[in-house]
């Protein structure tokens, strides 16, 4: 089975557009356009929802303009995409075209030369698929009866829907109009922070796309965190209507040390992220969400809590005080300690489903919980360490047609069965019931069944891991009860609508190489890592080569737009403008330049152009830029970063300072080894995490002194 690997770091800086179409503004073909063999095309396919193009640079090119029409339409039919969808690469050029409904396409790319003509290729046909729209988000006994966010549930863009794009420059700087009132009035908020905020007044529903584009970092969102590290989208109160999509764009989009707090929303998505290093847990639904969405994302290790059992990070999707009809599906999860928490404080029924996700080595919680009844159905089980479902406090899970590959314990209940014959109890709360059908077991160290027929199954109907059912619509009778506070199983999935029907559940032999192939994000991300089964399959600990490479992920992201003038720009509509027709172009903001490349951090200690570089390890303290004032040491251990072998360090003592100038604002990286949490940068403490502290400076003297006793490998100001 494939398992995937990494490159990455930073990207460009691009603007806010409001678009009033499916997310693509129409425009029309020049006639002086001419096809050409000078434009190569090098790749191209479609996803969910999603068609993209590569190829490769043109010579004698200015910028380009990209278009996507239905297969069968007339060239009439083509609509030009934003300019944000499309990014420079190192050797070649891409771009993404977003909110498809299901069916054929072609896209076709433009070259502006710069005599003023134009060169343009077209892919060739391109199948966009849906995605799957299953689960209890999607229940019709819900409040909002979806969980797409922004789209409809064809995957189009909601009409009078506004985009947000967000890249690493213009996070903090991104504007958009917000009604703030009840009269229609409306405030413009100023980086992404504030226009979630201004949201959380209520009184703008207006869908709302956020696209996120390359790697996103804590840094860069600087300001727009909450204070624990989250970018929070948070409602009025419990289940208020918010009509958002948080989705990444492309394959290397990445949420890279914060993570997301949803609380109080309503019909939230969030898809097709890399979410990395997060603080606590990367999508936290904590407290009155309803009709959330959480599909299609690369989920990594979080950062270190002070907890022996947080190395990996704590919860990587958890949803607790209130949450219910929530859909957890195709996400990938990489080696997660924690995979999913669900409940905590509940005393009364709620509703979540998990299908189609790829537990690949997660140690437990897939998930873990509480009073809810959870649907868990088609998931694949790769090698995890610890257990599958774990279940307490009264709740009810229906796990079928799952595949658990060499699962310690596929399925636990608290204080009966497994959990209570094994190396130590799981949770010491109270049971409740798993009822399981058809599910593929292997390599189980132990899974006990009960059920309502002969043999050894049924004499273990009073302490067992689950009801084993004879069919899906079996209801499990009320004599099988949790040996620990007497529940019994609800039979929830006979009486609720779940939101999925029988049709709708793979075969289970199918499971694996469907997960495989589309659990994450498109083409399954742009990180590849092979797991040792042999090793991880029964290994908790954090794999330090992956933790190494996460944290030294880089990107090849150049910039950002294509580069080609809009056509005929008109001023900015507000938020509740009436949609255009779909000939017309949709109105942008002025754009920030978007052609100045990134920097990308160097394999090695030698600079990047406007960059001030210092390895210890071969520099000692010897800097014509940074005046350095301490004590080396060889004997604190090895750091790997970046390709770097990393020997030597600077003690982070009382006596340590380390003083430069910057002429214009910049950004400070600082490597550390695993000793340290925080370090001062002008006397203000900035969190170390996995070993990484960045900072944004602004011009002028800086000094670098100890906050909490540690150990500096590598610095940085870019």
């Amino acid at each position: 089975m494939s398992k995937r690997t990494t490159n990455l770091s930073k990207i460009t800086g691009i603007v806010l557009l409001l678009s009033l179409t499916l997310s693509l503004i129409a425009g029309g073909w020049a006639n002086s356009t001419v096809h050409a063999a000078g434009l190569a095309i090098t790749g191209s396919g479609g996803w969910n929802e999603t068609a993209y193009v590569k190829w490769s640079p043109e010579s004698n090119a200015t910028g380009y303009n990209v278009y996507v029409k239905p297969a069968s339409s007339a060239d009439s039919q083509y609509q030009q995409i934003d300019s944000q969808l499309i990014r420079k690469y190192p050797s070649y050029w891409r771009a993404d075209a977003v909110g498809l409904a299901a069916g054929s396409y072609v896209m076709k790319v433009e070259a502006v030369l710069s005599g003023g003509s134009k060169v343009s290729a077209v892919t060739g046909a391109l199948s966009v698929a849906a995605h799957d729209r299953s689960g209890f988000a999607f229940s019709p006994n819900s409040q909002y009866g979806t969980g797409s966010g922004a789209y409809n549930n064809n995957g189009t863009l909601k009409s009078g829907a506004q985009v947000v794009y967000i890249t690493s420059q213009n996070a903090q700087t991104v504007t958009l109009p917000v009604k703030i009132n009840s009269s229609g009035s409306t405030q413009t908020a100023v980086g992404l922070g504030e226009i979630l905020n201004l949201r959380q007044k209520g009184y703008d529903t207006t869908p709302l796309a956020i696209r996120f584009i390359g790697k996103i970092t804590a840094s860069d969102l600087s300001g727009q965190l909450n204070s624990s590290g989250y970018l929070q989208v948070k409602g009025k109160s419990n289940y208020a209507e918010m009509n958002i999509t948080l989705e990444g764009i492309g394959d290397d989009a990445y949420a890279y040390g914060w993570g997301m707090l949803l609380r109080y929303v309503g019909n939230v998505e969030v898809r097709n992220l890399g979410l990395m290093l997060f603080p606590d847990d990367g999508v936290s639904m904590d407290s009155g969400n309803v009709n959330v969405w959480v599909h299609n994302n690369d989920i990594f290790y979080g950062s270190a809590g002070s907890d022996a059992d947080q190395v990996k990070g704590d919860g990587s999707t958890d949803l607790k005080n209130g949450s219910s009809y929530i859909t957890i599906s195709y996400n990938h999860y990489w080696d997660s300690g924690k995979a999913s928490l669900v409940g905590l404080t509940e005393s009364s029924e709620f509703f979540a489903t998990f299908h189609h996700n790829w537990f690949d080595h997660s140690d437990s919680r897939h998930p873990r919980i509480r009073v809810a009844s959870v649907h868990i159905y088609n998931n694949f089980y790769d090698g995890v360490s610890k257990y599958g479902v774990g279940m307490t406090s009264g709740g009810s899970a229906f796990v079928e047609s799952n595949v658990f590959r060499h699962t310690k314990y596929p399925m636990m209940i608290s204080l009966q069965g497994t959990d209570a014959l094994g190396e130590g109890t799981f949770s010491g709360e109270n049971g409740g019931v798993i009822k399981a059908f058809n599910n593929i077991v292997t390599e189980a160290d132990s899974l006990i069944y009960a059920n309502s027929g002969t043999g050894t199954a049924a004499a273990n109907a009073t302490s067992f891991d689950a009801y084993l059912a004879s069919s899906r619509t079996e209801t499990v009778p009320s004599t099988y009860k949790a040996l620990v506070g007497g529940t019994a199983y609800n039979n929830f999935d006979t009486k609720v609508n779940t939101g999925v029907s029988a049709a709708a559940v793979d075969n289970v032999t199918a499971v694996e190489q469907n997960v495989t192939a589309k659990a994450g994000r498109l083409s399954g991300g742009d990180f590849a890592w092979t797991f040792n089964d042999s090793v991880d399959d029964a290994s908790y600990a954090v794999n330090t080569a992956l933790m190494s490479a996460i944290r030294a992920y880089t990107t090849q992201l150049v910039s950002v737009g294509g580069n080609s003038s809009p056509a005929t720009p008109t001023p900015t509509p507000s938020a509740t403008a009436t949609p255009a027709p779909t000939a017309t172009p949709v109105p942008t903001a002025t754009p920030v330049p978007t052609t100045t490349p990134v920097p990308t951090v160097a394999p090695t200690s030698t600079p990047a152009a406007g960059e001030k570089v210092h390895n210890f390890t071969t520099d000692g303290t010897t800097s014509s830029f940074f005046t350095i004032s301490g004590n080396l040491s060889t004997s604190k251990g090895t750091v790997v970063y970046n390709g770097l072998t990393l020997t030597q360090c600077l003690k982070i003592e009382s006596a340590t300072s380390i003083k430069f100038t910057t002429t214009q604002a910049s950004t400070l990286t600082l490597v550390f080894n695993s000793e340290g949490t925080k370090i001062k940068v002008d006397g203000t403490s900035y969190p170390i995490t996995n070993g990484i502290a960045t900072v944004s400076l602004g011009a002028g003297a800086h000094t670098i002194t100890k906050d909490t006793t540690t150990n500096l490998y590598y610095m940085k100001v870019n």
